[in-house]
């Protein structure tokens, strides 16, 4: 049983209340922790904590907050193997998965450490009368609110950027899978961060995320999360117009035009619906298949799915573990039934297995539909599981750029093609935040991520994401004696 507190101001702390709740292990039922039960008592007292380590960190040079991150980055390589554990326990991410997390979390700080190194400042053209510069500042105290769906990625994305910037922080995980934060902080107490620089409270979203949100002293909000929280969260900031960077939901095309290499496209589809149980935002939300290879595309990716290793996350040849927890797993069910409902053709999957071990746990059988249209729920609604869309077969690209853009999100969408210049042309008129040709939900290394209409605000990821937690200001420094100035004959 773990049993980790919160931390705040440098130390690791129980809620005031003294309340807990439990965590789960996803894949088996079982409570595997107690976490502390935080409310805004003790988001107060983190806040206030923040505020007064902002002068102390955001006045450190550049290269003494670089040193500190690549120092925590040493840390949590040193943690990886404990880190990967948590995210297999509490989150259900397959064991060989989990453990490369931990690494990407530490590159995730060295990243931030190197870039920020030269962003902070900028010459403006210059003349004879007049020099001009930017500077970028932080921001102060800083809220991040991140997601059930990558819990250590997510908190390593969004913490690195904002200590690289020089500002302070209160980190809420989600209340789902907060273990690997948590081990985070004795991370975090191991380098040399002033008292307060990092404080992490967990509790609900509906409580501890939403007072975080509404507090004239927080001066941003970093938020990963579903559209509908994210518009909550907008709502409530935009009382005292925060600074806000939200990285939402999406329901991603995947275009498979009649000359795709059908291979390489299938292989991707495969690992990008299923893989982390089909939890992922940039995940393919609609199958989009040219007539000519509609049929084979369909039959060989649905062979395929059968194929995949369902089961224990603990063990290493398993391939999809547990959805994250019942209330999702019976989220995606309600999809399922929704579909059937609505018309659609359930070609494989969507039932719950009944066999032990897994019936212990929250899983969800890969599922495929057919005959899904853009008025349905499920051809309209991010299901954020193991369930592919397939849409109607098309001939007439005009008629695919009209179903495409028809969807309230723009995060991703993928183009299959050996024509890349066609593909090209596709690219510039379908309405997302990335278009990938011939790959799909691959985040190359210096690729910003964010997404337009109803998937968010803001950049993740690469040099970009610096600047969603500074502010900018310009200093205009005159070099002439102010009686040349023309007002001054007024």
């Amino acid at each position: 049983m773990y049993n980790y507190k919160m931390w705040i101001n440098g130390e690791f702390v129980d809620a005031e209340s003294r309340k807990t709740y439990s965590v789960v292990n996803p894949a088996t039922g079982e409570e595997i922790a107690k976490l502390p039960l935080g409310d805004k008592v003790d988001v107060d007292k983190a806040i206030a904590s923040a505020k007064k380590a902002f002068p102390i960190w955001s006045k450190k040079s550049q290269m003494e907050r670089s040193l500190v991150l690549n120092k925590l980055a040493d840390i949590i390589q040193d943690y990886a193997e404990e880190l990967g554990m948590l995210e297999c326990l509490d989150h259900g991410f397959p064991i060989k998965t989990a453990m490369l997390m931990g690494t990407v979390a530490s590159k995730m700080f060295r990243d931030s450490a190197e870039m920020a190194k030269g962003m902070m400042g900028k010459l403006a053209p210059k003349s004879s009368s007049s020099v001009i510069y930017m500077q970028r500042e932080p921001i102060g105290v800083c809220a991040l609110i991140t997601p059930w769906n990558g819990p250590l990625i997510q908190t390593a994305s969004k913490l690195s950027a904002c200590l690289a910037t020089g500002n302070t922080c209160v980190l809420k995980p989600a209340s789902i899978d907060s273990l690997s934060t948590l081990k985070l902080a004795e991370a975090l107490a191991k380098v040399d961060l002033p008292k307060g620089t990092v404080n992490i409270v967990t509790g609900p979203g509906g409580t501890v995320g939403e007072y975080l949100a509404s507090s004239p002293l927080v001066g941003m909000v970093g938020f990963t999360g579903s559209s509908e929280t994210g518009k909550r969260i907008m709502e409530i900031g935009s009382r005292n117009v925060k600074r806000m960077a939200l990285e939402l939901g999406g329901k991603n095309p995947f275009i498979v035009l009649e000359d795709a290499d059908l291979d390489a496209a299938l292989h991707c589809a495969i690992h990008s619906s299923f893989y982390n149980s089909g939890q992922i935002c940039a995940s393919p939300g609609r199958y989009y298949l040219h007539e000519k290879v509609y049929d084979e595309f369909v039959e060989r990716f649905t062979e395929a799915a059968k194929r995949l290793v369902i089961g224990d996350p603990l063990n290493p040849k398993t391939q999809i573990g547990p959805v994250v927890s019942r209330e999702q797993r019976d989220n995606i069910e309600a999809y399922i039934k929704s579909g059937i409902e609505d018309g659609a053709k359930l070609i494989l999957g969507g039932e719950r297995p009944i066999n032990p071990p897994l019936d212990k746990g929250f899983y969800v059988m890969p599922a495929i539909f057919t005959n899904v249209t853009v008025d349905m729920k499920i051809g309209r609604e991010e299901i954020f599981g193991p369930v592919a869309c397939i849409m109607d077969k098309f001939s007439s690209e005009e008629k695919l750029l009209e179903s495409v853009n028809n969807n309230n999100y723009g995060l991703g969408a993928s183009v299959w093609t050996r024509n890349v210049a066609h593909a090209m042309r596709l690219a510039s008129e379908i309405q997302s935040g990335a278009v990938w040709i011939n790959e799909h939900m691959l985040l190359a290394e210096g690729m910003p991520w964010g997404g337009i209409k109803e998937s968010g605000l803001g950049w993740e990821n690469a040099e970009i994401v610096l600047n969603e937690y500074t502010q900018l200001k310009v200093v205009y420094v005159d070099l002439t004696e102010m009686k040349n100035r023309p007002w001054n004959e007024l």
